[in-house]
């Protein structure tokens, strides 16, 4: 299962910006299979990162691995042409240095996260009575 599919793409830029990325024939339409490719593209650099932490695919996808699928492809749609505009290379990188501090363990993928909210947690120790002391072990 994507992560994102063509019509989430459609919230970020038009459909002629679509076209114009991904009409490799001059057909004057959207080309689907270049489309499926980057969002495949994207999912997988997605769980390259996370995989180490999720079990992945992830069956269930957070709202926030949504929004890094669409920015990733979109990304990588612009990038066919050479010409990625500034505000899609600064939210790539945003996406990976993210997608990096998940993988470290420093940010959770939000409140849909597959592993839950992260917890704090309290590391009591507890000790007894020294069984080997200086003064039984003399003589040993």
């Amino acid at each position: 299962m994507a992560y994102c599919v063509e019509a989430d793409l459609l919230t970020q830029i038009s459909d002629a910006q679509l076209i114009s990325l991904t009409d490799d024939n001059n057909t004057g339409e959207i080309g689907s299979t270049i489309v499926t490719q980057s969002i495949a593209d994207a999912d997988a650099e997605i769980d390259g990162w996370i995989g180490k932490k999720y079990e992945v695919p992830l069956a269930t996808v957070p709202d926030l691995v949504k929004k890094l699928s669409i920015d990733i492809a979109l990304y990588n749609l612009f990038g066919r042409s050479r010409l990625v505009p500034e505000d899609r290379k600064d939210r790539y990188q945003n996406a990976i240095t993210f997608l990096k501090a998940v993988s470290a363990g420093k940010a959770s993928l939000g409140e849909d996260d597959p592993e839950g909210s992260p917890v704090s947690a309290t590391i009591v120790t507890t000790t007894s009575t020294r069984v080997f002391t200086r003064d039984n072990l003399e003589g040993f």
